[in-house]
């Protein structure tokens, strides 16, 4: 276990920002994550369960206590004629594990290729890319309840899953430590093609029937073009989530702009129930694509990402967030909300 008083969390998150935490925990196995639970007190209050930082923005030094996992290793610990079962330390890299279930043939994260960030945050924020999400490979999380120190085993359907939500991000924030995710892998290659342009950049390269190397290079490639390296641009990916609206308010938003490009989201009877409006697009009608406000930006090429400029304070950013989101809502009427963990 390592135990640092007043450290920078300069290199745990992505966007750049210099701030400093009054103490910093890092736990590596599942007994230290205990030993951390069982020995917090007032004192190290607020908690910040931080992964990789790769959906934090600091608005300014954090006055308590921040804790990381790194909890590291890969097992099969099942398999069947359909299936693989890998549990990952929460500490891992997630685009680590893609690769690594790519490699062995293991299939269903293809299309989570390249989002930064720990195993451990797939659980908390379902991340999602090209019409996946973490949800849909995640078979249940261990992790230590903060209070008492016991170690419980959650199934994902019990997680409260939906688009970027979970139950860690709301009822229970920073009540756990999360110690091990546990993947379901397919042995079948069923690839998602019809997602953004995904289908598009194969046929570029000639490629119609692609195989799980071919579609995670090329959704690789296509994030790579449209997101900025966090070592150039500081940034925390995607900052807002794609607005889901009702099929009056679609309609409404169609007849002024029949060209918006949108994704039908289906009820359970297989009829459209919602749309999915992509915020990016939003935010680039408004104008503000590659204009900025003091020293954060809007992404030249991306307008759903912020970043940093160079110098930028998580206030800047905030500031930001809060005039895009004006724009927004005065063209559209439709509200955007951060993806980004703002502490």
């Amino acid at each position: 276990m390592q135990i640092y008083k007043d450290y920078s969390l300069l290199k745990h998150n992505t966007f750049g920002i210099d701030a400093r935490c009054r103490k910093f925990v890092e736990y590596a196995t599942t007994e230290e994550a205990v030993e951390v639970a069982k020995s917090l007190t007032k004192a190290d209050e607020p908690l910040l369960l931080l992964g990789g930082g790769s959906n934090l923005l600091l608005t300014g030094d954090y006055p308590g206590t921040v804790l990381h996992s790194a909890v590291l290793g890969r097992d099969e610990i099942r398999e069947t004629a359909e299936s693989v079962w890998l549990r990952c330390g929460s500490g891992e890299v997630f685009d680590d594990i893609v690769d690594y279930a790519v490699s062995h043939d293991w299939h269903g994260a293809e299309n989570l290729s390249l989002i930064p960030g720990e195993v451990g945050a797939s659980a908390v924020q379902n991340i999602g890319a090209y019409g996946a999400e973490a949800c849909d490979i995640i078979d249940q999380i261990e992790a230590v309840e903060l209070a008492t120190g016991a170690v419980v085993n959650i199934k994902a359907s019990n997680c409260g899953y939906s688009y970027r939500q979970s139950k860690f991000k709301h009822e229970w924030r920073d009540k756990y430590l999360i110690t091990h995710v546990t993947y379901r892998f397919n042995k079948t290659f069923s690839p998602r093609l019809d997602y953004g342009n995904i289908r598009k950049a194969l046929e570029e390269k000639g490629i119609v029937e692609p195989t799980a190397r071919q579609l995670r290079d090329t959704i690789i490639e296509i994030r790579r073009r449209k997101l900025p390296d966090p070592k150039d641009l500081g940034n925390a990916g995607s900052f807002f989530m794609n607005p889901i609206v009702d099929a009056a308010t679609f309609h409404r938003l169609l007849k002024d702009y029949p060209d918006m490009p949108h994704y039908v989201i289906k009820g359970t009877d297989g009829a459209a129930d919602s749309y999915k409006i992509p915020a990016g697009w939003m935010i680039e009608q408004c104008g503000w694509k590659g204009r900025s406000l003091g020293r954060a930006g809007v992404y030249s090429k991306q307008a759903l990402v912020l970043v940093n400029l160079g110098g930028a304070t998580g206030q800047d950013v905030v500031n930001l967030c809060h005039t895009v989101q004006h724009a927004v809502k005065n063209k559209f009427d439709i509200d955007i909300h951060p993806e980004v963990n703002i502490r």
